[in-house]
């Protein structure tokens, strides 16, 4: 899981680097890269790419493209451990979200976290001059949708194989960004054409090391570790692109991380004291 944090923050890194690129080139090539892993995995694995339920494939790659072209475009202007923040805010929508997808219950104790996570937000860009509002909502939208996109992908678990689901979702980003490339096309130079490839080999990378956490450890426990990922976002920020952190700012992103982190804990205990409940039962 660190190695996953590491490779997400090294692909964030190269799409600052190429902050004079339109995001959604940078969308395009980061998915064609990715693809083509997907590709040879499902070949691999001898799965179907095409799948079977290709209606939330769709909107599955719809909301997580969007999510990612926003995301990138938070990166490019703001301070990369500010993105990231916000860009956490993505498991509370993934539960609001829940309850009208998967008819999932929120504990009341959980909208007081939430409250504190977008507690934070607000502090950050009300105090931090870096940050104007316009980014501040951009970075809040793209974790709703990345909240939508996840909620698709639960719905399509044990019905399609992961890598079907990962790639329609880099398909979807190939055909967007390809369509931009007609209208909004800047010519990569020098270093910037293995920027572009490292984004798309680090991001496999982290989507890899992710999914093999998972595979191996508990959830909560991989969720914890997660959050290294603003550790590395404030280091690289600061040595890398001159991204000082103000006192109100990693206040801020305390407040996130806290009231996130404390849901997600939360959520976990309970669900397992009502199997506990129910086994007893």
């Amino acid at each position: 899981m660190f190695l996953s944090t590491l490779s997400f923050a090294l692909a964030n890194v190269f799409v600052k680097q190429v902050a004079h690129l339109p995001a959604m080139e940078i969308v395009f090539f980061r998915c064609v890269i990715a693809s083509a892993f997907c590709f040879y995995g499902l070949r691999m694995a001898g799965a179907d790419w095409i799948g079977s339920n290709r209606a939330l494939l769709l909107l599955r790659g719809l909301f997580g493209t969007t999510a990612l072209y926003l995301f990138f475009v938070t990166v490019q202007n703001v301070p990369l451990a500010t993105a990231t923040t916000i860009q956490y805010l993505s498991p509370i929508f993934t539960t609001i979200i829940a309850i009208f997808l998967l008819k999932e219950g929120v504990r009341p104790l959980q909208w007081l976290f939430y409250a504190v996570a977008f507690s934070g937000v607000i502090l950050i860009q009300q105090l931090d001059a870096r940050v104007s509002a316009f980014y501040a909502i951009l970075g809040v939208v793209s974790a709703f949708f990345s909240g939508v996109a996840y909620n698709l992908v639960r719905t399509l678990k044990g019905k399609e194989h992961p890598l079907t689901v990962v790639l329609h979702f880099q398909l979807v980003g190939v055909v967007a960004g390809g369509i931009s490339l007609l209208f909004n096309w800047t010519t990569p130079v020098g270093w910037d054409w293995f920027y572009l490839l490292l984004i798309g080999v680090f991001s496999q990378l982290g989507q890899m090391f992710l999914t093999n956490a998972l595979q191996r450890e508990a959830v909560a426990g991989v969720a914890i570790v997660n959050y290294t990922g603003l550790v590395y976002a404030v280091s690289i920020g600061w040595i890398i692109f001159g991204e000082p952190q103000t006192l109100f700012s990693i206040a801020g992103m305390f407040l996130v991380v806290v009231g996130v982190l404390m849901s997600v804990l939360y959520s976990r205990r309970q669900r397992a004291l009502e199997k506990l409940e129910a086994t007893a039962a």
